[in-house]
């Protein structure tokens, strides 16, 4: 299939919308699809897109891109599926005014377009690691924040647990349905010379019949009879099914599951360690891991949202999705390394969970200030914050009564500690001798802090200020993000599994929460809480 821009881009005299009347037309030009059509469509670039089809022109054209990814928006702005949003633009003058196709003879959405659209992503990416819609998406984002007039001067960033679409299973199911799984693909494949004595895993009501309709008490006795079969096939079938995805996630399960000892497979113990949250959660979805979080505990992925403030509101112009194991500081580093450096100094306000001195050096050089709403861990003295260190951060310069030290020495264990050695009736006759917590010896006192402690301590010192109290408000209203995407963008009910095909759907997410916004500021509905600081860069 060749790509083909598509330059079927302006209403004509004897497309269907001339057709209505002016009262249709002005209901119509007033409703979500004027929006689309006036600042949405025309923004989303197929260039990139390109390297998905075939360089043969000679070949049949594509669907155009920019209606695929507009009708997959569009399908999330609804919650409807592809044969809804299909059918709406057949249907419905409002998808065909939006997505510019009032003059086309045909509709060309069919009911497997969006499907193969997806597919043609998930193997690029899969292939090449590059998301061409997150980039799409992005570039939407901040499209729709000039538009609002929202700059990138101050924005916050929070993240959110994305539920995957499995099932949780205990241990011993989960052995039970790898193992199902395997036999499966080897009786379709006609292998059933090796499933002699296995043939009820292919049966639909052995699943219920061994874990719910039996004793609890012969649940050893189940799992002792699952870890044998697996042992029997792995003994069968060799390196004959190595290309098997069944069979890998078998070898996999077995791997972090169990352990063999005496010749004898057996379940590993919390003791013996390797049950870590990247471990299988199940065999539906391979890329799903574990986190507790906050009291719950969470199968699936982590997502991560910056967003944009302004006077007029706020727009999602960055995004990440990854396995729900990835740390926020993380996200955070990866998003300073995406997004470069900004030209106009930018002030981006998160929480405690992305809080670290690496992270504030690392925003610093991408002229990005960056401000927690909290700091985990110790507390350090208030004191600390006025000790001079030099620039490598590892040696005191001066206290925080002005005297420079007799010596000053960095640990050498690796635990960050900076020492230092003061004249022992300097520090007897100092004010702060109790809050520094000098060590007084024969002849001298000493001092022990961090480099880490005294950047702590500055932190501490700022969230006192009253713009960081104006900020801290900012920060407030990134809960209502999560919030909005789980209720009406259904983001833990994604009919999807997997890692990238996950991030592809949320990505759309994203996007129609973000075309909703721009309505919403189009039609003069917009309100945002006041705020100093969002006054002034309006």
């Amino acid at each position: 299939m060749a790509f083909k821009i598509n330059d079927v881009q302006q209403y004509s005299l004897t497309d269907s919308f001339s057709g209505l009347t002016s009262r249709e037309q002005k209901a119509l030009e007033n409703s979500w699809a004027k929006v689309f059509a006036d600042d949405i469509f025309p923004a989303i670039d197929e260039e990139p897109f390109r390297v998905l089809y075939s360089e043969r022109t000679q070949s049949r054209g594509n669907t155009p891109v920019n209606i695929c990814i507009g009708a997959m928006i569009i399908k999330e702005m609804f919650q409807i599926s592809d044969d809804e949003i299909v059918e709406s633009l057949m249907l419905d003058i409002r998808f065909q005014y939006a997505l510019h196709t009032t003059s086309f003879e045909e509709q060309p959405l069919s009911d497997k377009s969006l499907s193969r659209f997806r597919n043609r992503c998930y193997e690029y990416e899969t292939v090449y690691g590059v998301d061409l819609l997150h980039d799409c998406i992005t570039g939407l984002g901040r499209q729709i924040a000039e538009i609002m007039e929202i700059s990138p001067r101050i924005r916050r960033m929070d993240s959110l647990m994305i539920e995957a679409n499995i099932k949780k299973l205990s241990r011993a199911e989960l052995l039970y349905t790898c193992v199902s799984k395997f036999v499966k693909y080897l009786h379709k494949n006609g292998f059933e010379s090796l499933l002699t004595g296995l043939e009820h895993y292919y049966d639909p009501n052995d699943f219920n019949r061994t874990f719910y309709y039996s004793n609890s008490s012969k649940t050893d006795d189940c799992i002792r009879m699952i870890l044998d079969d697996a042992d029997m096939l792995l003994g069968l079938c060799g390196r004959e099914f190595d290309d098997a995805t069944e069979y890998q996630l078998l070898i996999r399960c077995l791997s972090e599951q169990t352990v063999v000892e005496d010749a004898v497979r057996r379940l590993k113990t919390k003791g013996e360690g390797g049950m870590d949250s990247s471990v299988l959660q199940n065999p539906s979805d391979p890329d799903a891991t574990f986190r507790e979080k906050a009291g719950k505990t969470y199968q699936g992925y982590a997502a991560n949202i910056d967003e944009s403030v302004g006077a007029n509101g706020s727009v999602i112009t960055d995004y990440q999705l990854e396995q729900n194991n990835y740390p926020d500081s993380r996200f955070l580093k990866d998003s300073l390394e995406r997004n470069g450096s900004f030209a106009e100094k930018s002030t981006l306000v998160t929480d405690g969970a992305y809080f670290g001195e690496e992270n504030s050096l690392l925003a610093r050089r991408k002229n990005v200030t960056l401000v927690t709403t909290d700091i985990p861990g110790i507390e350090v003295p208030d004191i600390y914050a006025d000790f001079k260190l030099n620039e490598a951060g590892n040696r005191i310069l001066e206290c925080p009564a002005g005297y420079r030290p007799g010596s000053s020495s960095c640990s050498t264990n690796g635990n960050g500690h900076i020492y230092a050695s003061f004249s022992r009736e300097q520090c007897l006759n100092c004010p702060h001798k109790e809050q520094c917590r000098a060590k007084v010896h024969k002849n001298v006192c000493s001092v022990t802090i961090s480099a880490k402690g005294t950047f702590r301590a500055k932190t501490r010192r700022l969230m006192g200020s009253d713009e960081f109290r104006m900020l801290a408000r900012i920060r407030n209203g990134a809960e209502t993000i999560p919030s909005m995407l789980r209720r009406i963008y259904g983001t833990d009910r994604m009919a999807v599994r997997g890692l990238i095909k996950t991030r592809l759907y949320f990505g759309c997410k994203v996007a129609a929460l973000n075309v909703r916004k721009l309505f919403t500021f189009r039609s003069g509905r917009g309100h945002y809480a006041q705020n100093p600081l969002l006054m002034a860069q309006g």
